[in-house]
């Protein structure tokens, strides 16, 4: 069996005919190599890209998960001295022999035509693009050890494909060593060892392989990326291990399928993994005929995947792609899903081809696939609640794109899902239904929270979505989804539905009160939308019924005059007082009163209070009242009603004691009200009262100076019995035995005696005092008692949860009690507020000092502290007595308020970088959080307020402070504006890798913070930790001052000076590449236009390291580099200037826009600046005829040069140019052996070793200086003249002993077309190396170059001996004679001598015919007719030369005898012989007018460069013709006679036909001309006749004339457009050709 190596073997053999029999395909082989190279470096591939390719296209092992490893490495294991060498780890089933055959061929894939099996490679270029990084691959797989070179092999001439095996270096030990000794190596390796300008560029892509990069490859399931060297620390590749792994499939039906795919990514092995998950999409499309291409002629469906990411997509900081084919392309889509499909791409992977059909084909597929997709998502999710769902529309295009191609796919999108039922509802019924989003409304956030809690309340809400549309489900209808919501097109409701709503629902009389307050503030708050409403109509405000039910009226209602008035208490406590009493007066006054409840909401919501009054007075008309206001009107709506009369005398005592009227409106009301006598009648007229004695308690109630009239009346006994009135009952008890011992101790007091301790401390303690405690009565001791005075009793019961705060109960004691307030002080009463607060406070202390203290004592004292300042009340003394003890838990065990601080959003990022004593909450849970206010009075501090002096206090340790995030970072920064911060900030934070920038996480001290003016300095080498600005925002740069006092270098001569000693480390290690010293030089350009000059400091850095790469391969400084330019292309070829590399390999053509800065850094950039390096570098080429006259005078310029700055020219200078480079006469000869030719001698160029003026031109007279100071003799004696004896001989050398003696008249010196080998003895061939050939024009008089003589001799040995002459020798012969053509004598003999001319031929030689048999071309219309007989038309030249102008041969073949074509042929026009109509037209009917001559002088004077005279002369033959229009076709016959009498005869039909000779031209009628296709075909007949009539002896330009022409006509040769198309084409009319027009057009 044949192994491996033997495989290698044969391949070389047989396919490359190494060691073998030749291949007859090598030729062909290395054509296709050529190709290949060619389309290598010409295309941008993505090598990285092609690799992966290759690699999903790869086979692999049953049970094994694909992968594919790169790792790159600083060592040289295959001993090339590549400067990093790139490993590709594959686990594939490795190369088969088939595989090998294929990577050692070009074009011979072996994926070709298996798009069908998933093969996803298509650019032809696989695994050859590697040679973009690497001169030389290595394989290792399945035994075979091969390598292949980028340069042709020595033993084939073919690069790239030719197999090498290997033996050593790599070995496979080497691999191993690298992969890792304790793995085995994966069954494919191969290695690149990297060319050393591409280690950068490879290292920048791996580390920026994306993570989503095996998103969508159905094979490889692990890519990683890691650099391994022996120092780690010299690692720079960002590591990667990516995996994907398929979780859940779900198949849909027979053309779609979902599942979700999980990718994992690990970067630089620090073992946090970044996961996504992504919900897959796959469906198929057919593919439509009319989107085939070629390169997918096999494919049949279209398959495409749709991804949507479930959390944040990974990344590594760079653009998320938007479009796979199968790999990531560079597109970023802008929307939150990702498109997949195998589009055609650009060579460089970046783009799809939007303009492809084959792609467009797949894009109007997309939305249909995103349709059913999301579809699936929102509404085939099983048990998903639709709180879940809003993240699906998350995944809504809502956001514009910045293609266009796909922007119309996001507005397709859209269309198709406004038809689909997505959008769902509210529940009805535990049923999730879902609705075309045109049916489905918003509502108010606020009517939102009506229903919320409406529904929590148990709310039946289920015919909510009964009005015509129904409502979107609150878990969309949030502001955070207004995006996806407005791009589906679903709206607010309106106001109409709103009110349809609440008649339609139970939401006013079944929810709460707080519920109904917030129902009418909505409405208050939006009555300009209501108020056009049925609102109005609609029962919604609540009162108390006569049968005391809660019944609703409208607003109508309410506002109406005529109906009960709707009442509401102004003040809340008297609420309840009223509404009581208003059914003890069964509603005499027509008073209704909104509900208690519905009081006690007003009450709890008193900020909403002001709108919703307003609201109700303006709109609903209610009014607002207090007792004194309801007593009023009770009063004046009072019936002769005796128990209604009484029950009002009740209701105005028990007011009072409840001090709801003053004793002051009490008198005035009863002074008015009616009164029932002792007759039991009643009195509503009456001047005083008499009292019986047993009732004298009323006296002072309700009698006003009872004894000042003398018309009373005698109160009747009804008011004297015990009774009860809305719940209030009236006693006749005394309370004679309090006041009894409140008299005794008063006595004693005015005494001046004491009482005894012991009894003191009994009355004190003893429960004897009638007190209220929350309402409820009972009896305490005095020292634990309190007397009040205002309204702060009852505050602080309502108040106070820790401990009773026990009142003394003064309704029960009346208004007598208040005489005693010393003696109750003297028993311990408290009578202060402060007493009371001191009171509780001690209470809460007690139960701190005993470890009984809960949370919730804490949660009660700060609600109780926030309970007395909505009252109004001072919490101080509460506060002073709580203050200072520490039962407050902490983050730092339990300690007082002060100096603890309540966390919050604030003091997130402090807590990151300070060991703050934050309030526990996880203690005392969210609700303390309420209790800002009363936490900071009590000295806890609440919200961060810039408190720096906390953060530095409770700073963490250094380890802790490592990688900060920004807003933590810049938390330290605004706390370093602090002076008392600094010095231990700095201390801490200095030397910790804390701040983040482009190269990770550094301390401070290693850190730029540059100004945009020149922070492009810092970006020339990736070397700089530049601190991320747009990680910390715009603000990190107000800031600087701080940065610097940490050590961060932020002022510009800092940053220069840290940049001037990377420079020089750079610089000497040869690492400066082409990207930073184009980055520098733009960084120099730059400054020039910023506050900023360049440092002096810094320009001395970079002239004095090298740092500058030449085409000579070295690195120079500034001073020893050339800037290459037009004046340093002549000299450039004789000298080794050190020219700036600007290949495309380095720096490129891009550094010549550099030439100011390149300049001023030291740079040479003329030639006058630099001829010192060309002197130096001065070489001349083996052959001197390399040497072009312009390289040869650029030398002598720098001559020139050299003397007017030294007036000497260096000894090693004049050695170089001693050698033999200068043309003479008689060859090339050095400096010193040449003469400087002047017509003043009165001798002939021939006649001496002459400079050759005709090679050098004119100008190089112009440096007789310059070429004497070289040693050439530029004044040569008058005396000196050519030897003229005629009897010598002259040895012609055969051999080296024979030879032979000639005529001198047979020789000549030299034959510069070498035609004269055979007839005459060249000189030049024998002697120049050995004697100067004037030797021979002085001593022999032997001719220079060849006569006329000699020319005419040669061709006619021609016309004897051959028929077929090479195109060279044409050119040496016509050349000649067209240079010599000085008179009509030469023009004779040529006519007399020369039988047989040259003719055109289609072989690759020239035929010569008979002069009789060859016609000019004059008429090029006829000769395409004649061209398919025998050649017939003299030769010249097909591609035209200045040595044999076109036109000056086909005139010298005129004057020497040769016939032109049209005065030889003859012409029979059938049709007008056998009675063809014409018809006669105007020639400017038929466009032959002003626009048409204008376009053809245009083009004469541009090109042609013709004279105005012969412009005019060459447009006038059109000028001149007459125009005939046809039926039909024109129909010609041509005959043109030869010598032998045979008569050649051809036919045409033309739709145009110009006749020259009789100035006539024939047309098609244009009416017979129907269609764009006829009418292109007779504008181009139009314009081809022109052209050719016009410039018939000028073939070159008849197209381009013809092109113009046709353009024209088709704009029908309107003039501005004409005007307009000269211009384009950089053509104009002259003054003496407008004048020419003028003349000519206004004659007709």
């Amino acid at each position: 069996m044949e192994t491996p190596r033997d495989h290698v073997e044969h391949i070389r053999k047989t396919k490359f005919s190494i060691g073998g029999d030749t291949n007859p395909l090598t030729e062909d082989l290395h054509q296709a190599v050529k190709n290949l190279s060619a389309e290598l470096y010409t295309k941008d591939v993505h090598f990285l890209m092609e690799l992966i390719q290759n690699a999903e296209d790869n086979e692999y092992p049953d049970g094994v998960d694909p992968s594919l490893e790169f790792v790159i490495t600083s060592r040289d294991i295959t001993g090339t001295g590549a400067p990093a060498t790139l490993l590709i780890f594959n686990n594939e089933k490795g190369f088969s022999p088939k595989n090998v055959e294929s990577i050692c061929s070009v074009g011979r894939s072996t994926k070709k035509g298996n798009r069908k099996r998933g093969y996803i490679g298509e650019k032809g270029i696989g695994f050859k693009s590697v040679f973009l990084i690497t001169s030389q691959p290595y394989i290792f797989s399945n035994g075979y050890q091969i390598r292949f070179n980028e340069g042709p092999c020595p033993y084939s001439n073919v690069g790239y494909i030719v197999p090498e095996w290997v033996d050593e270096y790599p070995t496979l030990s080497d691999i191993k060593e690298i992969y890792g000794s304790s793995s085995t190596i994966p069954t494919t390796t191969i290695v690149l060892p990297l060319k050393p300008d591409k280690v950068k560029p490879v290292k920048m892509q791996l580390s920026s392989v994306h993570p989503e990069v095996l998103l969508f490859l159905s094979k490889i399931k692990r890519l990683s990326v890691r650099e391994d060297n022996e120092d780690p620390k010299l690692n720079t590749v960002n590591a990667i291990a990516i995996t994907s792994e398929i979780d859940f499939v779900t198949r849909k039906n027979i053309d779609a399928e979902s599942y979700t795919l999980r990718l994992a990514a690990e970067e630089n092995g620090d073992g946090s993994e970044k996961e996504c998950s992504y919900h897959m999409w796959k469906q198929r499309f057919p593919v439509w005929k009319e989107n085939k291409v070629e390169r997918r002629m096999e494919v049949e469906q279209w398959v495409i995947t749709l991804a949507f990411p479930n959390q944040e997509r990974l990344h590594r900081g760079t653009p998320l792609p938007g479009v796979y084919a199968f790999l990531p392309t560079e597109m970023v889509t802008n929307f939150p899903f990702i498109i997949q499909a195998d589009f055609v791409l650009s060579s460089s992977r970046e783009m799809i081809l939007l303009d492809n059909k084959w792609n467009q084909g797949i894009l109007e597929c997309v939305p249909s696939a995103f349709v059913s997709a999301f579809i699936s998502l929102v509404k085939l999710t099983e048990n998903a609640p639709i709180s879940s769902l809003p993240r699906m529309f998350g995944f809504l295009p809502v956001n514009s794109s910045s293609f266009a191609e796909l922007n119309a796919l996001r507005e397709s999108i859209r269309a198709k899902l406004v038809e689909e039922d997505i959008v769902p509802s509210e529940l009805v019924m535990d049923q999730r239904l879902f609705h075309r989003p045109d049916e489905v409304g918003r509502i108010e956030p606020a009517f939102w929270d009506i229903l919320k809690k409406a529904g929590e309340e148990g709310v039946s809400l289920h015919n909510l979505s009964s009005h015509d549309r129904y409502i979107l489900h609150s878990s969309f209808d949030k502001a955070e989804y207004d995006q996806f919501l407005n791009f589906l097109g679903v709206t607010q409701f309106d106001y109409e539905w709103y009110a349809e709503c609440i008649r339609g629902s139970n939401l006013v009389l079944w929810v709460s009160d707080n519920v109904y307050m917030e129902l009418l503030l909505f409405v208050a708050k939006n009555w300009s939308n209501f108020c056009s409403t049925n609102i109005k109509n609609i029962p919604l405000l609540k009162y108390v019924s006569d049968e005391e039910n809660v019944s609703l009226c409208s607003i109508c209602e309410s506002s109406n005059r005529n109906d009960p008035r709707l009442c509401f208490s102004s003040t809340y406590d008297h609420a309840s007082w009223m509404i009581n009493w208003n059914q003890e007066f069964r509603y005499v006054a027509n008073c209704y009163f909104m509900p208690k409840s519905t009081h006690e909401a007003f009450q709890t919501n008193s900020e909403k209070l002001v709108t919703v009054f307003q609201w109700l007075q303006e709109q609903a008309k209610v009014h607002f009242l207090d007792v004194h206001n309801y007593a009023l009107i009770v009063n004046e709506n009072l019936p002769s009603d005796r128990k209604l009369v009484v029950t009002y005398a009740h209701f105005l005592c028990h007011s009072f004691l409840k001090k709801f009227l003053s004793a002051e409106q009490v008198r005035t009301l009863c002074g008015s009200m009616p009164i029932v006598d002792d007759y039991g009648d009643v009195r509503t007229r009456w001047t005083g009262v008499l009292v019986p004695a047993n009732g004298s308690k009323w006296v002072n109630l309700v009698v006003s100076k009872l004894w000042k009239g003398e018309d009373y009346v005698v109160l009747g006994e009804d008011y004297l019995r015990p009774s009860s009135f809305a719940g209030q009952r009236t006693s006749s008890e005394q309370l004679e035995n309090t006041f009894l011992l409140l008299d005794w101790v008063h006595n004693l007091k005015l005494r001046g005696m004491n009482l005894p301790e012991k009894f003191l401390t009994g009355l004190r303690n003893g429960s004897w005092l009638k007190v209220k405690i929350n309402g409820s009565s009972s009896y305490r001791p005095p020292s634990q008692s309190f007397f009040y005075s205002s309204s702060w009793g009852d505050i602080l019961q309502n108040g106070s949860v820790l401990v009773d705060i026990a009142l003394i109960d003064q309704s029960f004691y009346g208004d007598r009690v208040l005489g005693y307030k010393e003696e109750l002080k003297t028993m311990g009463v408290m009578f202060e507020f402060e007493e009371a607060c001191q009171f509780i406070g001690k209470h809460f202390m007690s139960l701190a000092a005993s470890s009984t203290l809960s949370k919730e004592n804490v949660l009660s004292i700060l609600n109780f502290i926030r309970f007395l300042r909505k009252k109004f009340l001072p919490p101080d003394e509460l506060i002073c007595s709580i203050e200072k003890g520490r039962w407050l838990r902490t983050s730092h065990g339990d300690r007082s308020p002060v100096g603890a601080v309540l966390f919050d959003q604030q003091w997130e990022h402090v807590s990151q970088i300070s060991d703050i004593p934050f309030i526990d909450i996880d203690h005392y849970g969210e609700e303390i959080l309420c209790f800002r206010t009363e936490l900071q009075l009590l000295g806890v501090v609440v919200g961060f307020h810039e408190n720096y002096k906390l953060l530095v206090e409770y700073l963490k340790p250094k380890s802790c402070l490592r990688s900060l995030k920004a807003e933590v970072f810049l938390s330290i920064l605004r706390c370093m504006k602090h002076p008392e911060s600094n010095e231990k900030l700095v201390a801490a934070l200095g030397d910790v890798k804390c701040l983040k920038t482009n190269l990770g996480y550094r301390s401070p001290q290693e850190c730029f913070l540059p100004d945009p003016a020149w922070g492009c300095l810092l970006q020339i080498f990736n070397c700089f930790p530049i601190i991320d600005h747009e990680y910390y925002g715009n603000d990190i740069f107000s800031y600087k001052d701080e940065l610097k006092k940490f050590g961060a270098i932020v002022e510009f001569e800092d940053a220069v000076k840290a940049f001037a000693s990377s420079f020089r480390q750079k610089a000497s290690s040869f690492s400066i590449g082409r990207e930073n010293v184009m980055s520098f030089l733009s960084f120099y350009r730059k400054l020039k236009g910023s506050p900023h000059k360049f440092p002096p400091g810094l320009k001395k850095c970079v002239q004095e390291v090298t740092w500058l790469r030449t085409r000579l391969g070295y690195i120079r400084y500034p001073k020893d580099c050339v800037l290459f330019g037009p004046e340093w292309e002549s000299i450039s070829p004789i000298t080794r200037i050190p020219f700036i590399d600007d290949s495309d390999n380095f720096y490129g053509k891009d550094i010549h826009s550099y030439k100011d800065e390149l300049k001023s850094i030291g740079v040479v950039v003329e030639l006058k600046s630099g001829v010192k390096l060309v002197v130096d570098g001065l070489c001349f080429p083996h052959d001197p005829r390399h040497i072009a006259p312009a390289t040869a005078l650029s030398l002598l310029n720098c001559v020139r040069i050299l003397l007017e700055g030294k007036g000497s020219l260096p000894e090693g200078f004049l050695k170089k140019v001693s050698k033999k480079w200068l043309k003479t006469n008689t060859g090339y000869m050095s400096p010193d052996e040449c003469l400087l030719f002047d017509n003043s001698y009165g001798l002939e160029q021939i006649d001496g070793p002459f400079i050759d003026e005709e090679f050098y031109g004119s100008d190089i007279n112009s440096y007789r200086k310059e070429l004497n100071a070289i040693g050439v003799t530029a004044d040569v004696e008058n005396g000196w003249e050519p030897d003229s004896e005629a009897t010598r001989k002259i040895w012609i050398p055969n051999g080296s002993n024979n030879g032979h003696w000639v005529d001198p008249g047979k020789c000549v010196l030299h034959d510069k077309d070498g035609l004269f080998g055979s007839q005459l003895n060249v000189l030049e061939k024998y002697y120049a190396k050995r004697v100067p050939l004037d030797f021979f024009s002085r001593a022999f008089g032997v001719r220079s170059y060849p006569s006329l003589d000699d020319y005419c001799k040669i061709w006619t040995a021609w016309e004897a001996s051959r028929s077929q002459l090479s195109n060279d020798e044409c050119c040496a012969f016509w050349g000649y004679v067209l240079r010599n053509q000085t008179s009509e004598e030469i023009e004779r003999i040529l006519a007399e001598r020369l039988v047989k001319l040259p003719v055109d031929s289609s072989s690759d030689g020239v035929l010569l015919f008979d002069k009789q048999d060859v016609f000019i071309a004059d008429d090029l219309q006829l000769k395409d007719l004649f061209v398919q007989h025998s050649p017939l038309f003299v030769w010249y030249p097909h591609r035209s030369s200045p040595n044999i102008p076109r036109a000056r041969l086909l005139e010298l073949y005129r004057k020497i005898g040769v016939c032109t074509l049209s005065e030889s042929v003859k012409k029979e026009e059938l049709s007008l012989i056998y009675g063809l109509e014409l018809k006669q037209v105007n020639p400017r009917d038929f466009f032959i007018g002003r626009g048409l001559i204008s376009l053809l002088l245009g083009f004469l004077a541009g090109p042609l460069a013709m004279e105005a005279e012969e412009r005019h002369k060459a447009v006038q033959c059109l000028l001149n013709v007459t125009v005939y229009e046809t039926s039909e076709p024109s129909t010609l016959s041509y005959s043109l006679s030869l010598s032998s009498g045979k008569i050649l005869e051809v036919g045409a039909s033309q739709m145009i036909h110009w006749d020259r000779k009789n100035s006539k031209l024939f047309t098609l009628k244009r009416d017979r001309i129907a269609g764009q296709k006829n009418l292109f075909e007779y504008a181009s007949s139009f314009s081809e006749e022109i052209a050719k009539g016009v410039l018939w002896d000028k073939e070159d330009h008849i197209k381009s004339v013809s092109d113009l022409i046709k353009l024209a006509f088709l704009l029908k040769f309107d003039e501005e457009a004409v005007g307009f198309l000269l211009k384009s084409k950089n053509l104009q009319v002259f003054v003496e050709d407008e004048e020419f027009l003028s003349g000519t057009f206004s004659c007709k």
